[in-house]
Formats: C-alpha cells, sequence, structure tokens
C-alpha cells in the first residue's frame, strides 16, 4: 500500500504540491491524473525519497521509503525512461542492477523475455534505443527485484499501440496478484482502460478521488445545443450547476429529466441528452481540472524540478 498524508512542497514560492493525502491500495492500479505542472511528478519524487518534502510524509509498504531495507526488491520505479546509461547495454543496465539487488543473472534474462527485448535490442547500446525500448527496459528494471509495489510516471510515452495493450495487461496482471501500481498517465483511455481507482490533481491540490465508478457515475447529464453557452446559462438560471466541456456541451448535476425541462422551458433544442458517465474519463477529468489550469507558467527552474520525471 501506498499512503500520502498531508504532503507539501514548495519551491522557491511555487507551490508544487500542497496538502495532499490519497492512498494506492493493493491488487488495485490507482491512475494519477493532472496538468502538466500540477504536482504528479514532485508527489512521486517524494515517494521514492528523490526529493524531500517540506511537511507531510509518504509511507510504502508501511515505511518511508529511505526505511525499506532493500527497496529495489519492494518498490518498482520508472519515473524517467531517459535516465537510462546511454553507453551501457540493455542487458548491462539489468546486469548492473540485479548485481546491486543481490539477484541471479537468470533474473536479467527472464525480464528481457517479460517485455520483449529481443536479444539484438538487449545488446544494443542504449543511446540507440527508441523511447518505446527504453520504456521497455526501464519497466523491466522496475520489475526485476519482484517488488509488491510500482510507482510509474508516464510509463506508455513512446509506445505504439501493441506496446500499450502489452503494457496495460501487464500492469493489470500484476494487480491482479496482489500488487499495488500508481500509474501516473497522460493516455486518458488508456487509465480509463486499466484504473480501479483515481487521484485528480490540480494545482498542487487533490480535486477528487475515489473508485473509477464510483466518479464517472456522478459526472451528472450531459446536454449538447446549437449554443453551448445560451445553455449553460439557461441551466445555471433554472439552479443548475452547469459547466462547459472541451467538446461543446454542457455538463451539468442534475438529471436528465430536470435538465430537459430546464433547456425546454428556455426555448433551446438539445442535440443530445444522456447520462454524462458515458462520455468517460475525458469529460470528467477535464471538468474537474477545469479551474486548475496554471495561468501563470512556473519559472524555468520550476519547471525543471516538475517536470524531470514526466
Amino acid at each position: 500500500m501506498i499512503t500520502v498524508e498531508s504532503l507539501s512542497k514548495s519551491y522557491g514560492g511555487f507551490r508544487a504540491v500542497d496538502d495532499v493525502s490519497f492512498t494506492a491500495r493493493p491488487g488495485r492500479v490507482t491512475g494519477f491524473l493532472g496538468p502538466n505542472g500540477a504536482g504528479k511528478s514532485t508527489t512521486m519524487r517524494v515517494m521514492v525519497g528523490l526529493t524531500v518534502a517540506d511537511a507531510g510524509e509518504v509511507r510504502v509498504t508501511g515505511r518511508r521509503f529511505r526505511e525499506l531495507p532493500d527497496p529495489g526488491r519492494e518498490v518498482g520505479v520508472l519515473l524517467d525512461a531517459s535516465a537510462q546509461h546511454a553507453g551501457r547495454t540493455g542487458r548491462e543496465v539489468l546486469t548492473i542492477a540485479a548485481l546491486t539487488m543481490g539477484l541471479p543473472r537468470v533474473r536479467v534474462e527472464e525480464m528481457l523475455a517479460r517485455v520483449s527485448l529481443t536479444d539484438d535490442e538487449a545488446s544494443r547500446r542504449v543511446r540507440n534505443y527508441s523511447l518505446g525500448m527504453r520504456q521497455r527496459l526501464g519497466i523491466a528494471t522496475a520489475l526485476l527485484g519482484d517488488p509488491e509495489v510500482l510507482i510509474l510516471d508516464e510509463p506508455a510515452n513512446g509506445l505504439d499501440p501493441a506496446g500499450i495493450r502489452w503494457m496495460r495487461d501487464l500492469l493489470r496482471d500484476f494487480a491482479d496478484a496482489g500488487g499495488t501500481v500508481l500509474l501516473s498517465s497522460h493516455l486518458l483511455h488508456e487509465i480509463e482502460v486499466v484504473a480501479d481507482d483515481l487521484v485528480v490533481i490540480g494545482n498542487g491540490r487533490i480535486v477528487a478521488g475515489g473508485s473509477k465508478e464510483e466518479l464517472l457515475a456522478g459526472a451528472g447529464t450531459l446536454a449538447r445545443a446549437a449554443d453551448g453557452a445560451a445553455l449553460a446559462a439557461a441551466l445555471q438560471g433554472a439552479g443548475i450547476t452547469a459547466r462547459p466541456t472541451s467538446a461543446g456541451a454542457v455538463l451539468a448535476e442534475a438529471d436528465l429529466a430536470r435538465v430537459g425541462a430546464a433547456a425546454f422551458a428556455a426555448g433551446i433544442a438539445l442535440h443530445e441528452l444522456r447520462a454524462a458517465d458515458g462520455a468517460g474519463l475525458e469529460e470528467m477529468f477535464l471538468t474537474l481540472t477545469a479551474g486548475s489550469q496554471r495561468e501563470d507558467a512556473p519559472t524555468h527552474s520550476t519547471r525543471k524540478h516538475e517536470g524531470a520525471a514526466a
């Protein structure tokens, strides 16, 4: 289990993470979502001891990361697939990691096979790897010690559709076997397919959390008209909380009958009216983070800290 309690971190006057608390449970994949600069990478770096928090703490399998006697055998981490020694071969990268953890060399070959890196690919220098190959090598390194927990930041970057499907199945199998997975990704469809629980962060604060089913079911009603702004205004005038979505529809916090009646009373013809749970994770994410998009870009030094693991 991963437990994050009242975590805060600032860079100068910029509050990257602000009183963040959530839990990632065993046997489940937890999707960690948020816009760029929202605090995801900083939170994950604190989890694995790469960044020191100003306040709060993170416990992985009941202990702070620095207290784990053999971290690689308990927590598999992939924060930056490009942070690998470019002059070594893929096999050498895994062999050094295996020796560090006291693992037999046969484990290296097992992991190369598990992530579908061929003998020829494993013998190439990492500088000659595609991003997708680096991701596979990073996942192999994370899995090398047969950990209980996986912490992965954007592991699907650079993977082709077949590779994304492979990664999804791998994570699902890991969780189904009792492991804990914390997964950050910009590929919302993939999160929607594989995640059991969702944690959404914006401007350094948690804006939503819970099971995927609960969050999507509570999305409300999706309505569409020729003039979305007029529809939103009419619904708001009827006492219904309503927000435009990125796709030009309106997301309303009311049932179908009430939304339809309010539009009819305002003389607005609806082109679409349906439960918003079918709108999927993207609409929910954009609605929850609409007020969390940063208007002021972070400084260069802050971007370096926050985006280093993205």
